[in-house]
């Protein structure tokens, strides 16, 4: 079983910016997950070869358990303040046509015959995003690549950022 799963109203059509609106809530409802992912094993994946080993270990840790794999894209956004001037931080989605690409790149996979998935595409911080998604799907493990770079050391990698914020186990994969 393969999926997609893409929160076009809610999360990609945001308000760029609107003085005169009130606050909104700090959470955004989300729709509701797919019962058979709940308890299953989410991994961060962007196709680079970090993510890559850390599908592959998601695979296994998935198929060992018999639960489902819940493949988190996040896409890019970028603030808009510097466009809009505007005094509160405001994101814009930029198009992210990756997430198709990567699905039908997933879609074509044997390795991912051994367990159910699904594709979410998200928008925002690479952490919350991943974190957020494991709570929706109450899942058991949050895996993701280690970040190998001069960003990585300068801004801190998502995989630390993660392991210190969240909720539930992170495994990170060399």
């Amino acid at each position: 079983m393969a999926g997609h799963e893409s929160f076009e109203s809610a999360d990609r059509k945001r308000q760029v910016a609107d003085p005169t609106a009130t606050p909104r809530a700090a959470e955004e409802p989300r729709h509701s997950c797919d019962p058979a992912f709940r308890h299953g094993v989410v991994v961060g994946f962007d196709g680079s070869t970090s993510s890559e080993r850390a599908l592959s270990y998601a695979i296994g840790m998935a198929h060992r358990s018999g639960s489902g794999l819940i493949i988190v894209h996040v896409a890019n956004r970028l603030p808009t303040t510097v466009w809009a001037g505007c005094e509160p931080p405001v994101f814009v989605d930029v198009p992210d046509h990756r997430t198709e690409v990567l699905g039908l790149e997933l879609a074509c996979a044997d390795y991912l015959s051994e367990v159910p998935w699904i594709l979410v595409e998200r928008g925002g911080d690479i952490c919350h995003e991943l974190e957020e998604v494991g709570r929706e799907y109450s899942a058991d493990a949050i895996v993701v690549g280690s970040t190998h770079g001069i960003v990585g050391r300068i801004f801190g990698s998502v995989a630390g950022r993660l392991a210190r914020r969240a909720q539930r186990p992170v495994v990170v994969i060399p």
